[in-house]
């Protein structure tokens, strides 16, 4: 099961780099998927939902995945839409798969657009859930156009993350209308996440094809 899930997910780069293995350790899959909901992105999240579904036909017995929002205070539980330990045993695990996408779905259904963008709180929440986790692969997913817009009052300017053993994924990363008169702006999003990311000891990837989800996805 686990060397078909490397294989499978690889494709998509959402598998983290294989970190030491040893007591401290399940040697399980985890993952943490951060959406963002601010009002220039929040229609991206029906095809978010086919990410997530695909995700959970390749997770095995011990993983675990999370789903949470990114809006005005992300570093908080409460933020945590979807989130699940697979079971052991495969009828079990297959209710919880389809408990989690019930969740997930009430959530894009019922969604309401945030105003802000705290894209650092969530992956700081990210870190937090998947060290408790102990898993030995480790990835965060962040779904987002990577614009952070935060309210008054939130402070995370030279905040470090600690992400040795993680693999951080940015998915979809769509380009704002701003991005189409001055491409810095894009490049230079990338670059700032992708600084900060290495800084703390992560790996760093970005994918932005979606299209041929299943097809990059074989089973």
């Amino acid at each position: 099961m686990r060397k078909r899930l490397a294989t499978t997910l690889a494709a998509l780069g959402f598998l983290a780099t294989a970190s030491a293995c040893g007591d401290s350790t399940t040697g399980a899959q985890g993952i943490y998927m951060l959406l963002d909901t601010s009002g220039t992105y929040s229609v991206e999240l029906q095809k978010a939902q086919q990410v997530i579904s695909a995700i959970l036909t390749k997770l095995g017995p011990g993983d675990s995945f999370a789903v949470a929002r990114i809006d005005t205070g992300s570093f908080s539980e409460k933020d945590i839409v979807a989130r699940v330990t697979l079971d052991d045993r495969p009828s079990v695990a297959n209710r919880q798969k389809r408990a989690f996408l019930l969740q997930v779905r009430r959530f894009v259904r019922e969604l309401k657009p945030a105003a802000y963008t705290d894209i650092t709180g969530g992956v700081l929440q990210a870190t937090e859930y998947l060290d408790e986790k102990r898993a030995s692969r480790k990835v965060i997913v962040i779904y987002s156009d990577l614009k952070e817009d935060l309210a008054k009052g939130y402070l995370r300017k030279n905040l470090r993350f600690k992400l040795d053993g993680y693999r951080v994924v940015a998915l979809n990363v769509t380009k704002l209308r701003t991005d189409n008169f001055d491409p810095r702006l894009y490049m230079g999003r990338l670059k700032l996440w992708q600084g900060r990311v290495r800084q703390g000891g992560g790996e760093w990837k970005v994918i932005n094809n979606l299209e041929n989800l299943a097809e990059l996805m074989p089973e």
